[in-house]
């Protein structure tokens, strides 16, 4: 049993609290609040624990909403954010309340991601999979995405070398800069000359 000896007030509604005169966590302050316990309260390791829990869940889903208030986002990255700060039981609950709240949606963000990378960026669709894995895409889910956008590599790469690298055509060493662009954003060679071959030959 432990006494509670103060408890102050912190930045972002956090309330620190002091337990046999020394300082031992700091807590969501409506969770505190609400725990009914105050300044001069004894308090067992089973309630901290429960407190701690409690503020933990209830930090996390705020800051989970913090997360998606700037753009969508899929469960994974709000996972790896939330997981490190408040823990994976916490960062469970705060999730699931997303998904009950229709809040995350990993289908209609890989869709809505696949269409910025294929058609906005016109990434090839090797280099569009591997972008949507790492936001934590499933494979399937991403592989369906793409299909449905069914990217053409040499027309995705004509509109590059007419908009973004239109510039960087007019020597070798230019076309040469342009085409190792062009393979890091995951296409093949074979379908950069075609694409540069058109072109050229259309002028």
């Amino acid at each position: 049993m432990m006494l509670i000896t103060a408890a102050e007030p912190r930045r972002k509604n956090m309330t620190a609290l002091y337990l046999d005169g020394e300082y031992a966590v700091s807590v969501d302050t409506m969770c505190w609040m609400a725990s009914g316990k105050k300044t001069g309260s004894e308090i067992t390791d089973d309630e901290l624990y429960e407190l701690i829990e409690k503020s933990n869940i209830s930090r996390a889903k705020e800051k989970a909403l913090n997360l998606i208030e700037y753009r969508a986002r899929t469960r994974k990255e709000i996972e790896d954010k939330l997981v490190p700060l408040f823990g994976e039981k916490a960062a469970d609950l705060a999730i699931k309340r997303l998904e009950q709240l229709g809040l995350i949606d990993d289908e209609a963000f890989a869709r809505e991601y696949a269409e910025v990378l294929i058609n906005r960026k016109h990434f090839s669709r090797q280099r569009a999979l591997f972008e949507m894995m790492k936001k934590g895409i499933d494979r399937d889910t991403a592989e369906e995405m793409l299909d449905e956008l069914e990217p053409d590599p040499v027309e995705q790469i004509k509109i590059l070398l007419e908009t973004k690298y239109a510039r960087r055509l007019d020597d070798e060493k230019s076309r040469a800069r342009t085409v190792n662009s062009l393979k890091a954003m995951g296409y093949r060679w074979s379908d950069i000359h075609e694409a540069m071959s058109e072109l050229i030959n259309d002028d």
